[in-house]
C-alpha cells in the first residue's frame, strides 16, 4: 500500500493512463508538484520504456500547470531512487520544484549538494 493510493481525485491536477500530477503536500517552494506513476513502480528504474519516454511530456505538462499560477525563474527535477538516496515513499514520484531568484543564498550546484560538502566542483569553492 502506498500513500499515493489514498490521494483524492479532487487533488489531481492532471491524469493520463501512466501518470498523474498533484501539488506536493509539503512544498519546498510555491508551485511544487509531484508526478506519480499510475502503476505501482518502486522508482524511476522500475518504470517500463513507455513510462520513461512519456515522463518528458508529463514534466512539460507539470511545468505548464505551475506557470499558470506562478512565474518561477528555474526548476529542479528530482527523483529519489532507493533508501540510500533518501527515498521514503516506495512508489515512483518525481518532484518538479519551481525555483525563484533569491530563494536561497547560493543555488550554484543545485542537486549536487545532496551529499554535504561534496557538491563543489571548482577548487576555489
Amino acid at each position: 500500500m502506498s500513500v499515493f493510493d489514498s490521494v483524492p481525485e479532487s487533488s489531481v491536477l492532471y491524469r493520463d493512463e501512466l501518470f498523474y500530477i498533484i501539488k506536493d503536500k509539503y512544498p519546498v517552494s510555491p508551485g511544487h508538484v509531484i508526478i506519480i506513476s499510475v502503476k505501482s513502480r518502486i522508482d524511476f528504474f522500475a518504470l517500463d520504456d513507455e513510462e520513461k519516454q512519456h515522463m518528458a511530456k508529463v514534466i512539460d505538462l507539470g511545468k505548464a500547470l505551475i506557470e499558470k499560477e506562478y512565474s518561477p525563474d528555474g526548476y529542479n527535477i528530482g527523483m529519489n531512487c532507493g533508501e540510500a538516496a533518501g527515498q521514503t515513499v516506495m512508489h515512483f514520484h518525481c518532484h518538479l520544484i519551481p525555483r525563484y531568484t533569491g530563494d536561497m543564498e547560493d543555488p550554484r550546484g543545485g542537486i549536487r549538494h545532496c551529499i554535504t560538502r561534496r557538491g563543489y566542483y571548482s577548487a576555489d569553492e
